[in-house]
């Protein structure tokens, strides 16, 4: 996915790997988005056909979660209703286009995502902090970027009291 090579080979990309670095970058802000505003329909949407999506934790290195079909997704995002609040803040991102003619890209992306509970045992607010990486198959379906997988891998939580 990634090398030293890549990363100091001075090269100018083409127009079109340039439109369509910016299209995934917008397509991995935009999951973000749908998480933070409850959006779990469109949020599956940003998937292709017979997407899939991998949750790891940090114990494992195994998924602890797989969702397979659309309704999968929607459920599998509608978990975030539990929360007052989230913020998903992507960070940096890679991508290497992998298929012919430029139809299919892989990636790996980071994100703090934090978490808003309501009412713990003391009655307060917690902040839940994830640190997530993000590894991803890109596809393009009628001309648009879409998943074609996600492995969502927590590197570590942290959970504290939230003043407001």
């Amino acid at each position: 996915m990634f090398s030293a090579t890549t990363a100091t080979t001075p090269t100018t990309p083409a127009a079109d790997e340039v439109a369509d670095r910016l299209a995934i970058r917008a397509l991995v802000d935009a999951y973000a988005h749908f998480a933070d505003t409850r959006q779990p329909e469109q949020q599956a949407d940003l998937y292709a056909d017979g997407a899939r999506t991998f949750v790891f934790t940090p114990a494992s290195d195994e998924p602890v979660q797989v969702l397979t079909t659309r309704a999968e997704h929607v459920e599998g995002f509608g978990v975030l209703e539990q929360y007052a609040i989230t913020t998903h803040f992507n960070g940096q991102s890679i991508v290497t286009f992998d298929g012919a003619a430029g139809a299919d890209a892989s990636g790996e992306s980071y994100c703090l995502a934090h978490h808003v509970l309501e009412g713990d045992t003391d009655g307060g607010r917690q902040l839940i902090v994830m640190a997530i990486r993000y590894r991803d198959a890109f596809t393009r379906v009628d001309g648009a970027w879409r998943f074609a997988e996600r492995r969502l891998h927590i590197d570590w939580t942290e959970t504290r009291a939230l003043e407001v």
